[in-house]
């Protein structure tokens, strides 16, 4: 392997705490990844990792050559991305998360259209509503809504999705339609709690420019997006969500608006990538895109609040 392959390797390594599944993400045998590790500590005559036979982790000396591979990587695709023609035609593996409400109604009913603009570049996506850890996954970008927690990312403004407080006939039936804020106390809700806060969010309201909460009682709780919509439908109590999710259950009357004179705060949705990736013409030309698509989604309109919810 040439040295700037086996920098890649070995940060790989370095950041899934494993051989056999950086060799895999790069597509090159075990024993090829193991060989050139070892060539590299003894070109640099000291030992980089400390291997056990379930884990990989650096010793002092490969900690600070990693953060030093880092730098250095990160200078190369900056000086990849400065050449015209590979900005204008990037290549290679882009691997992406979504969570699966926007995946499946959003990005992936228009991926043929990137693929079209960009057929040097294989996407390998993941999805679902599970916390990533971009880095030791090996995931270049992901997409999130709601409040973003991770400052070690950069993150990226794609939209603000207004949001919809609903519910079932069937359950309006039975507890009666909220018709003020202050109906909310006699009424359930289907609770969400997400993995990394394992709270209750409250339905949101902002009355006279100012945000109140509200916290009905509920018999169900969920932290899966499509589930949560599930529930409303089952008559599980009443939902706060991004109007685009439930649009054609609205249009057909299985799921009824309500308190729709009071405005819920809006929820901005983001893509994060790790810094080390920021200039990467991959990532680079996948966020643009994602801006043009989610702006033809949720045409910006006036400010609204930002929910501090952070479940879609």
């Amino acid at each position: 392997m040439d040295k700037f392959n086996t920098l890649q390797l070995f940060t790989r390594i370095v950041e899934l705490g494993s051989f056999s599944q950086a060799a895999d993400q790069l597509g090159i045998p075990r024993a090829t990844a193991s060989n050139a590790i070892k060539e590299l500590e003894d070109y640099l005559e000291c030992r980089l990792l400390e291997r056990t036979t379930r884990h990989v982790h650096t010793s002092l000396d490969g900690q600070a050559f990693y953060e030093r591979c880092i730098h250095i990587l990160a200078e190369l695709d900056d000086a990849e991305s400065s050449l015209r023609h590979l900005t204008a035609r990037p290549r290679g593996v882009l691997r992406i998360d979504l969570h699966g409400v926007h995946a499946s109604h959003i990005v992936l009913p228009r991926i043929d259209e990137f693929h079209a603009r960009y057929p040097e570049i294989d996407l390998v996506i993941s999805s679902g509503d599970r916390l990533v850890d971009l880095v030791r996954e090996g995931v270049d970008c992901v997409v999130r809504a709601g409040k973003l927690h991770d400052s070690s990312l950069v993150a990226r403004h794609l939209a603000v999705m207004p949001q919809v407080i609903c519910a079932s006939p069937e359950y309006l039936r039975t507890h009666g339609i909220p018709l003020h804020p202050d109906d909310l106390k006699s009424q359930q809700c289907v609770n969400f709690f997400s993995t990394a806060g394992g709270v209750n969010y409250p339905i949101e309201l902002i009355i006279n420019a100012k945000k109140h909460e509200y916290s009905p009682q509920g018999w169900v709780t969920v932290n899966d997006a499509e589930n949560y919509v599930i529930c409303a439908l089952r008559g599980g109590g009443l939902v706060q969500v991004p109007r685009f999710h439930v649009e054609q259950a609205l249009r057909d009357g299985r799921l009824v608006e309500v308190l729709s004179e009071w405005q819920s705060p809006g929820m901005p949705v983001s893509a994060l990538y790790p810094h080390h990736r920021q200039l990467s013409p991959r990532v680079r030309v996948f966020i643009d895109w994602l801006i043009g698509l989610y702006s033809a989604h949720f045409p910006p309109g006036p400010g609204k609040p930002k929910s501090n919810r952070e479940i879609f």
